[in-house]
């Protein structure tokens, strides 16, 4: 027989959007089911974010210790390192479960009752749960499903065709590897699989790498990539995969068509909403592209139907889901809110690592802002020469007339826990004498977010 719940909030969704908004509404006392069909923690931390950090590291240290088995400028040497894939396999299962069991156990603190079991809508106020036999009435319903990898009909994943679900739990390292798309998600593993000893090539339809960037930010990276050798086929679309020979067929600027030889291809050209397979269309709500359209309190156009995250479309990151979620809750409850923030950092992992925050320099030209632009390179910074990094730069973006900076990038070794000072920054409407007059602590890397500022006003101290 169907069980009938009832309850004031219903999430549909785990990740890092619909976990926290649970999280917080049963902080403020309202009564909450959170639906989830795989593992709490979603893309974010179970396929995402966690876990390719956890790889990405692995690379590193590995080729550390490469590096320092041919000797290095620093006086260590060591006998060439070996590499037991399954064992770092293991140790990034490790630091998921850790997080997953975390949000288990938050979740279950504050009274929010967790069913495993996969949505299906039936209207604004009714979800059936197949696989639990349950149908649960509620007043408020948030939608936060996610994202999913897009796929390429000619690519479909499979035998050696993977997506980035599967390049970060490898049972096995391939010898060659071709990465299509040049994006960030495609070149943190690219490099990754590099530093792991893997020959890498990238095909990209654009004439760049990472086309969400200017040119000037991802130079640092382009250089990188070369250097660890890393194959670019720029401006080259893909036509399919020959099982037979091994092969990508890929079409070169010029229209010739030329056979890429590899062990796996990685699919990984981007994302998009999470809208299929949960009935979305009864609710027959108003779409934005793909993407559910909301308004600044993530209400959709049905009445305390709510959607947040990927599923509301771009910018599609874990942070931006994780404050509207919260925010969501916030105002089930009756509080007033709108989600306004002055910019959401977004950040590559690459190597070096990209960090943009708030306007850059393009964007303030194209909304009429006249500004000032200023860079300070890490080759002047003390701090990023004693980490052998001296590639990079952090470049400030500020208003001439009265010095309100607008924007942030850096690129550079370790630039991601910039992202949160250039965030607070930017919230707080620092100016550029805020920034100068700040006493930056030495030595470390902040110290060129300090100088860009100084610089933009004319007296850099160390350049």
């Amino acid at each position: 027989m169907q069980q009938s719940l009832n309850t004031t909030l219903l999430i549909i969704g785990g990740g890092p959007g619909g976990y926290v908004a649970a999280i917080r509404a049963g902080q403020l006392g309202i009564s909450t089911i959170l639906v989830e069909g795989q593992a709490l923690g979603g893309t974010c931390l179970n396929i995402g974010c966690i876990p390719s950090k956890a790889l990405i590291h692995v690379a590193e240290q590995f080729q550390q210790t490469r590096h320092h088995s041919q000797g290095s400028a620093l006086g260590i040497s060591v006998a060439a390192p070996t590499l037991d894939i399954g064992k770092s396999v293991e140790w990034k299962d490790g630091i998921v479960d850790r997080l997953t069991t975390g949000v288990a156990a938050l979740l279950k603190k504050h009274k929010v009752q967790v069913i495993r079991g996969w949505a299906k809508v039936i209207d604004g106020k009714t979800v059936e749960i197949e696989g639990a036999d349950t149908r649960i009435q509620c007043e408020h319903l948030l939608l936060a499903t996610g994202s999913k990898s897009v796929n390429l009909p000619m690519l479909p994943i499979g035998g050696p065709i993977i997506s980035s679900t599967e390049a970060l739990a490898p049972k096995a390292l391939p010898k060659r590897l071709i990465v299509v798309g040049g994006g960030y998600i495609g070149l943190e593993l690219g490099i990754a699989y590099r530093k792991l000893g893997a020959e890498v090539s990238v095909v990209e339809a654009q004439e760049r790498i990472l086309p969400a960037y200017d040119a000037e930010l991802t130079q640092p990276v382009l250089e990188s990539v070369k250097q660890l050798g890393i194959k670019l086929y720029l401006k080259h679309s893909v036509e399919g995969f020959d099982a037979g020979s091994n092969s990508l067929q890929v079409r070169d600027p010029n229209g010739d068509s030329l056979q890429l030889e590899t062990d796996q291809v990685l699919v990984a050209v981007g994302r998009k909403p999470n809208t299929q397979g949960w009935n979305l269309e009864a609710l027959n709500l108003d779409m934005n592209g793909s993407a559910i359209r909301i308004d600044q309190r993530c209400q959709t156009s049905m009445r305390n139907v709510w959607a947040i995250g990927d599923l509301a479309g771009e910018p599609m990151l874990a942070h931006r889901a994780m404050a509207q979620g919260e925010m969501v809750a916030e105002l089930i409850a009756g509080q007033h809110r709108e989600f306004n923030p002055t910019a959401i950092a977004a950040v590559c992992f690459t190597d070096p690592e990209l960090v943009v925050v708030g306007k850059t320099p393009d964007e303030a030209k194209a909304a009429g802002l006249d500004c000032i632009v200023s860079s300070f390179p890490f080759a002047a910074n003390g701090r990023a020469m004693t980490l052998e990094s001296k590639s990079g730069f952090v470049r400030v973006v500020a208003r001439r007339d009265n010095h309100l900076i607008v924007g942030w990038q850096a690129v550079g070794v370790g630039v991601s826990e910039l992202s949160t000072a250039f965030g607070q920054s930017l919230e707080m409407g620092a100016r550029l004498e805020d920034i100068a007059g700040t006493i930056h602590a030495h030595p470390t890397l902040g110290e060129a977010v300090q100088e860009a500022a100084l610089r933009a006003l004319g007296h850099a101290l160390h350049l």
